[in-house]
């Protein structure tokens, strides 16, 4: 199946899709410079875990080729957005590969290991669909078209190619399953409106919901399962997902409704022991039209490990409480 790609190499620059200027206008961004990336990270220019990242990554290339010191890199990128495990993941990743050998080897080898970590992306996320896919085919047996729900966006936007929490959605699409997706707006920020622009480009049915519609759906019934992306996966199961997905994952619990997670295995931090110990962005007062009163922007809120089914890897389903059996 194929996927559009939000990160690319073109002459020794790293494009971006503009992800601040969607769904109202498709743009492009060269990235050549450490604060280039640095930015586009900070800024929301690229969102999502792995995409984050993967843009970490050619942004430890790109400093190398300004010839800036690697632990420089790595201090400026990682100060970048706290709470997305994989962007920490990915320059741990970078430093290892490169201390492995001499510096004067290190520009080629950057550049190397930062496509290797984007190709993976795009591998492990494939197959997320295709395990996805195993759990939507029992539902369809009940009726058609299935009725999922998401929150955020979790799409190819989010990462490399084919996304996590979509990306069964789109392996369904591709197999001939009726489907049909309630996307939650996702405030402050409306990251829904990235997920209803990629499902219309997709041609997959969707209803665009304000967040608070949510479990009165699952209360009538209208919901047969919610799949969620998510930012770090802690070891004991509890997961960090954009500021809004506890609710529905209470919701989902009080109606029998599944909520499962999708995520590549970088995106658990098998380092953090629990969601207490996961760093929650507190995000600018501006976004959410701030200053005349206080105000609280919390990007990411905690969904304990017990409200989830299951968590959908490149491995297969996985029980929350049992990530030690994908422990690298």
């Amino acid at each position: 199946m194929n996927s559009p790609r939000t990160i690319v190499e073109n002459n020794g620059a790293v494009v971006i899709l503009d992800q601040t200027r969607l769904p109202q206008e498709t743009a492009f961004v060269h990235l050549t410079t450490l604060a280039d990336a640095a930015q586009a990270i900070r800024v929301m220019r690229v969102r999502g875990a792995p995409l984050i990242g993967a843009t970490a990554a050619y942004g430890v290339a790109l400093g190398l080729e300004e010839g800036q010191p690697l632990d420089a890199i790595v201090q400026t990128l990682a100060a970048t957005r706290p709470t997305a495990v994989n962007l920490q993941w990915a320059l741990a990743r970078m430093a290892r590969a490169l201390q492995k050998s001499a510096p004067a080897g290190w520009r080629d080898l950057a550049w190397r290991e930062a496509r290797a970590i984007a190709r993976e992306d795009a591998e492990a996320n494939a197959a997320i669909g295709q395990h996805g896919l195993a759990i939507l085919r029992p539902l369809a047996g009940r009726k058609q078209p299935i009725q999922l729900m998401t929150h955020c966006n979790a799409g190819w936007l989010a990462t490399v190619a084919h996304g996590t929490a979509l990306a069964p959605i789109y392996a369904a699409q591709a197999a001939g399953l009726a489907v049909h997706v309630w996307v939650s707006e996702t405030r402050p920020r409306n990251q829904g409106l990235l997920t209803a622009w990629e499902l219309a480009q997709a041609g997959v049915p969707h209803t665009f919901i304000v967040d608070n519609a949510a479990g009165l759906l699952m209360m009538q019934g209208k919901v047969d399962a919610v799949i969620v992306g998510a930012d770090r996966i802690a070891a004991n199961g509890d997961t960090a997902n954009k500021v809004g997905t506890y609710l529905k994952a209470l919701a989902a619990k009080a109606h029998g409704v599944p909520f499962y997670v999708a995520a590549p295995l970088s995106t658990i931090d098998f380092a953090c022991p629990d969601g207490a110990h996961i760093p929650i962005e507190e995000r600018a007062a501006e976004e959410v039209g701030g200053g005349a009163t206080a105000v609280a922007n919390p990007a990411f809120d905690i969904t304990p490990a017990q409200l989830i089914a299951g968590i959908i890897t490149e491995r297969g389903l996985v029980a929350a409480g049992n990530l030690a059996s994908v422990k690298p």
